[in-house]
């Protein structure tokens, strides 16, 4: 984005937040935008967050060239005298615009919005090398990657994102292991022309606004449809993604006048609609005033893109025995497979950490890599520090978490380079901008209290045209030139 979209952008915020009583400064401020003064149009000098010289010096190796990566290594070039920064990451679109992909969906972006190369944003000094990582060995502070060299360091930060699960979905085995960016040629393959569709990479985004414009066909043509939305048994990125996806098909259908022909039904695993019960109780609301249906307890497990069936596992418990030492009942876990016919089907896949990751010796028994919540140092070797998606930390799987760990992360790094114990804390904020509406964003901002923490003077639970600017075109550059320059 050129600075002069930049300012149009700004000044659309602008008049959305003069209605509110806010001044932009304000704005930015209780928001911890970090880098405000230079999406302002200031110098890059004036953007600068607080930053310590330091004259630590090691050898640093950074898995994984997105977001969480590439913020990481630019803070540390902004704060190291000397910084010796190498990232391994093979795919030369790691650091694409991932939330932009539920606007890609909904035919709000187009892939060029958010799809760039990662070469443009790495910093200066910084060594990338193509290659994977494939095995771990903590105990040598080394390195094995696929090409067959072996890389060794001094400090390791562990930033490699998730892996998409499809394969452990019957009917969908093919796909097997799949990432956000880069290569989804197994993706479509499999979805094809069916109405099954993922927003959870690029490619497959842009096929499912295709599919979700055909759906809405069906339902404009008198067709009664039905839509299906999953969300599974395991931690996902931004916890608001399945729900967003189906407020945006419904929002479409509402636009297209053909709302009253289909039914949109949302298939979590667990029992509630957000775990933040503000949130969640706002949800039920918005979900009843559009008619949007939803189970609880589901797990989706097989899909049958011939028959256009899913098969869930549907899951409860029961009394069971009464234990008279204990005066109570014991629970009984129940499941009954639910075959449930779709014309539209969206898939929030099972994720987890790259299996050469979390099986490794700095993994764990989940996969995610065990850090300390606060610190994010690994709970087993010091010079080992995981931030993003992989890391073992309660909720927290968005870009937003990301903008304050990496701070966290580079402070402590460098305690530890100089010598010191880490004393910074990350205090588990995350936001999702959980978009309920073409032009309607409710900005869900909360930490491990599962309390809203909202960073305005505003209702947090209210859907609001200022959140929506600032999803739709702030958010973006201020990912570009403030956190992938290490100073948002």
């Amino acid at each position: 984005m050129v600075k002069n979209e930049l300012e149009k952008a700004l000044e659309l915020v602008d008049s959305e937040i003069k209605k509110s009583g806010i001044s932009r400064r304000e704005a930015f401020k209780l928001a911890g935008l970090g880098s405000a003064a230079y999406l302002m149009g200031g110098s890059e000098a004036e953007a600068s967050t607080e930053l310590r010289a330091s004259e630590a010096t090691g050898k640093i190796l950074i898995i994984g060239g997105g977001l969480a990566g590439i913020s990481t290594a630019a803070r540390l070039v902004n704060t190291l005298s000397n910084p010796d920064i190498t990232i391994i990451e093979p795919n030369p679109k790691s650091v694409s615009y991932q939330p932009g992909t539920t606007l890609i969906a909904s035919g709000v972006y187009t892939k060029a919005d958010i799809d760039y190369n990662t070469s443009d944003f790495i910093p200066k000094g910084v060594t990338v090398l193509k290659d994977r990582a494939i095995d771990f060995n903590p105990e040598s502070n080394s390195v094995a990657l696929e090409s067959g060299d072996t890389i060794t360091y001094d400090f390791l930060i562990v930033a490699a994102g998730i892996t998409l699960d499809y394969g452990s979905i019957k009917g969908l085995e093919e796909i097997g292991d799949a990432y956000s960016s880069g290569d989804a040629s197994k993706i479509l393959k499999v979805f094809g022309d069916s109405g099954v569709t993922s927003v959870y990479n690029i490619d497959s985004s842009v096929a499912m606004w295709t599919q979700m414009q055909k759906f809405i066909e069906k339902a404009k043509n008198g067709q009664k449809v039905k839509g299906v939305f999953t969300d599974p048994e395991t931690a996902i990125k931004c916890g608001g993604a399945p729900k967003k996806v189906m407020y945006l098909t419904n929002a479409r259908l509402v636009e297209a006048g053909a709302r009253e022909n289909a039914e949109l039904t949302f298939y979590p695993d667990g029992g509630k609609l957000f775990g933040v019960k503000e949130y969640a109780d706002a949800i039920e609301k918005q979900f009843i005033a559009r008619d949007m249906k939803w189970n609880f307890n589901h797990n989706l497990i097989g899909v049958d893109i011939a028959k256009k069936t899913a098969t869930f596992d549907k899951h409860w418990q029961e009394k069971g025995a009464y234990d008279k030492d204990l005066e109570e009942y014991a629970m009984v876990t129940k499941n009954l497979n639910v075959e449930v016919p779709f014309d539209f089907l969206h898939i929030t896949p099972p994720q987890k950490a790259p299996d050469e990751i979390g099986k490794s010796a700095i993994g764990s028994a989940k996969g995610w890599v065990p850090v300390n919540k606060e610190t994010l140092q690994h709970v087993k070797y010091n010079n080992i520090f995981a931030l993003g998606d992989i890391a073992a930390v309660p909720m927290g799987k968005t870009g937003g978490t990301v903008r304050k760990q990496y701070k966290v992360l580079v402070d402590n790094l460098i305690s530890v380079m100089e010598g010191k114990e880490p004393t910074a804390k990350f205090g588990g904020y995350t936001v999702c901008p959980l978009i309920t509406d073409i032009g309607k964003v409710m900005l869900a901002e909360f930490d491990w209290t599962a309390k809203p923490t909202p960073s305005f003077p505003l209702d947090p639970t209210q859907e609001r045209y200022l959140w929506w600017l600032l999803k739709v075109y702030l958010l973006k550059p201020m990912t570009q030139y403030g956190m992938l320059s290490g100073k948002a």
